[in-house]
């Protein structure tokens, strides 16, 4: 059962890489590349079950944070062109101050 689940995860692992190479938009690969993450974090679970490494979950747990908080990052950016611009009401206390 966990040999079908290891190699249906790594079919989906496949079919997001070429969704990922021939998706119209940038976001179709964004996506993509987010189920790949997911993917990654499931199939470390899995195969610390496997082979009796507890330890997996919490990797596979950690790098499920870094997707997310990756993918994020990366849609921002696409939304307004930098990561690091402070808004306009934080730059207006720092003039006070």
């Amino acid at each position: 059962m966990l040999a079908f689940a290891t190699l249906a995860l790594l079919v989906t692992v496949a079919l997001a890489l070429v969704r990922a190479a021939l998706g119209p938009t940038v976001f179709d690969r964004l996506q993509a590349a987010n189920t790949v993450g997911t993917c990654a974090m499931l199939l470390l679970a899995v195969l610390g079950f496997l082979f009796g490494r507890p330890e997996f979950l919490d990797l596979a747990l950690v790098y499920g944070l870094l997707n997310a908080i990756g993918v994020f990052a990366v849609l921002k950016f696409l939304r307004q062109d930098d990561l690091g611009e402070a808004s306009k009401d934080a730059a207006n206390l720092r003039e006070r101050a």
